[in-house]
């Protein structure tokens, strides 16, 4: 457990359903000591957002809306993730609860990445305290919506000053100062001249980890400084040395694909095999690293997937985004299994041969010979 350790400030990337979300969940649990519960099948302390093309800088700090209080209209600010993350991890330092918060963003490039942290960006800069090395400025509103976020009830009054659980902000920040000291909290004491500067930086106890899928032809270029400020991690798509190494996850391995009546398959076997045909064209597929698939490229129910899913995802995918620029290689692999001249004009031709061209691809592959059985 990391309580007092490197925060972590990374980037997940790999291709399309290869576990980067389980593998946010692993570092949470096992690096950060963030619990995660079974129940709601969700990570404590976290905070998630999911970037796109229309998601901007005020959805990630916050932003001014109307409200309707009786017959008139009010402006309420709503903190957004990032400062709702902020707001937790702030919190528990003046708390001195010692606990990891974690920000968690997916599809970090599908988003206009620079324009959605704006100023934020120079936060990303960490000293050898896992502190930022740089504070931005706050706003009144951004200072109250952070305040709400960290669980008091903050507003401004009347005679516009600000106001914290029913105090003055001096008379707030004179009991709270008093308090840490007493307790000795220097992390705490931090945050609140922080605060009382109107200023925020990224504590230590606070985590920051996104995913990219760069397989995705609509997304957004991430520049060479905003790169750098984070750890890269790259989650390899199974191969063939996985089941070699006895490498494939226990949950994959009893994993079966439905592929009629009376005939099953391995589904870890039509994953490697897939990515093993994809990688014997890699002179034609551009970015081959980004076309292959992951174990949870099509997720199974009760551990069956069908030949449906197969026909409609998988299918789909290698003919519009795998081989998308040249089809022979399906046309030369259908043709040499099946004995006979394959022609594919259509998308409809190659979904014909759904099961033939899985059935071979999956024979194609090494079983685990200590965990398969014969169907």
């Amino acid at each position: 457990m990391n309580q007092q350790g490197r925060a972590i400030q990374k980037i997940i990337f790999g291709s399309p359903g290869i576990g980067k979300s389980y593998q946010i969940r692993s570092i949470a649990t096992d690096y950060l000591g963030i619990n995660f519960d079974l129940q709601s099948n969700t990570l404590e302390n976290t905070i998630k957002t999911v970037f796109h093309p229309e998601y901007t800088y005020s959805d990630f700090v916050g932003k001014l809306l109307p409200h309707s209080q009786g017959n008139s209209v009010i402006y309420k600010f709503y903190p957004g993730h990032f400062t709702r993350a902020l707001g937790l991890a702030y919190k528990d330092l003046i708390e001195g609860k010692g606990q990891n918060y974690l920000l968690v963003i997916d599809e970090l490039n599908r988003g206009n990445a620079a324009a959605i942290f704006g100023s934020i960006f120079q936060l990303l800069d960490r000293d050898n305290d896992n502190w930022s090395t740089y504070e931005v400025d706050l706003s009144d509103l951004e200072l109250i919506g952070l305040f709400n976020s960290m669980g008091y009830k903050a507003q401004v009054s009347t005679d516009n000053f600000i106001q914290i659980d029913g105090s003055n902000f001096d008379n707030f920040y004179a009991f709270t100062e008093d308090k840490l000291r007493q307790q000795a909290n220097n992390n705490g004491l931090r945050i609140l001249k922080l605060l009382k500067n109107r200023k925020i930086n990224i504590p230590h106890n606070l985590s920051i980890i996104a995913t990219i899928n760069t397989s995705d032809e609509s997304i957004y270029y991430l520049d060479s400084a905003f790169k750098r400020r984070w750890d890269w991690e790259y989650l390899d798509a199974p191969a063939e040395k996985n089941i070699q190494a006895d490498e494939v996850p226990e949950v994959v391995s009893s994993i079966i694909l439905q592929l009629n009546a009376n005939k099953q398959l391995y589904w870890y076997k039509c994953v490697v095999g897939i990515n093993e045909f994809i990688k014997s064209n890699h002179e034609i597929i551009r970015r081959i690293e980004d076309k292959q698939i992951g174990w949870w490229f099509i997720k199974a129910e009760n551990n069956v997937i069908t030949l449906q899913q197969v026909q409609d995802k998988l299918m789909f995918y290698l003919w519009d985004s795998v081989f998308a620029r040249d089809k022979k290689p399906l046309i030369q692999f259908l043709s040499d299994k099946l004995g006979k001249d394959i022609k594919l004009i259509t998308y409809a031709d190659f979904v014909e041969h759904t099961e033939q061209f899985i059935q071979h691809i999956h024979d194609n592959v090494t079983s685990l010979l200590t965990k398969d059985q014969e169907f």
